[in-house]
């Protein structure tokens, strides 16, 4: 499932990863422990570890590895953080996470991706603790108030019904954009306000467009 060759590749993400600037290492510790080629589809397992994002099910994508090592960072994780994460995948995110010791509780819009990611985090045992299939744009909020949210597909807009989720003082990391996304941050300093940053250019698949956002 995991040989010695995959985790020697492994490593050398992870110094790659390192190399491009990724400092936090709870999030190198942590990508280091996830299989990523159990993520894939087979055909691309030879190159699981190259920092490349690959299509997985449901004409979805799974982002570079610096990608997912760079919204983490964002996040700025303590272990037993409540993080709500949008846009499950095919899982590796989510488990990223739990292996940075966080409370995740994750939703999917695509039930093929919900099925085999709950496979894949049974596997390898960093199964989170709540996953569900739905709009991810409404946000999970009978589970809230979350101390950092993470948005894995391109907003077009600020989906802010999803932001009021978030406690006071927590983090939200939202790709917002059409074709192209900008990354930023929000940091929610009371019941109204909130302080946001911008990280640069990404690229994310869409969120369903049709869907109501306040």
């Amino acid at each position: 499932m995991d040989s010695f060759k995959h985790r020697g590749n492994r490593r050398r993400l992870i110094d790659l990863l390192r190399s491009k600037g990724i400092s936090d290492e709870n999030v190198l510790t942590a990508m280091n422990k996830v299989p990523r080629h159990l993520f894939l589809t087979s055909a691309f397992e030879d190159h699981a570890y190259e920092d490349k994002a690959f299509p997985i099910a449901a004409d979805q994508t799974i982002s570079h590895p610096y990608t997912v090592a760079f919204q983490s960072s964002l996040l700025d994780i303590s272990p037993g953080d409540k993080v709500l994460e949008v846009g499950t995948g095919s899982g590796y995110q989510t488990a990223v996470l739990v292996a940075m010791q966080a409370d995740v509780y994750t939703i999917e819009r695509q039930k093929s991706l919900v099925d085999f990611s709950r496979r894949m985090l049974r596997k390898i045992n960093l199964e989170p603790r709540y996953q569900t299939y739905g709009d991810g744009y409404k946000g999970l909020p009978s589970f809230a108030p979350f101390d950092k949210i993470i948005v894995t597909a391109g907003s077009p807009i600020l989906p802010s019904i999803l932001l009021q989720q978030l406690k006071i003082g927590g983090i939200g990391v939202v790709p917002i954009g059409e074709t192209n996304q900008k990354m930023f941050t929000f940091l929610r300093v009371d019941e109204r306000r909130y302080e946001q940053m911008e990280f640069g250019d990404y690229q994310f698949v869409p969120m369903l467009e049709d869907k109501d956002i306040l």
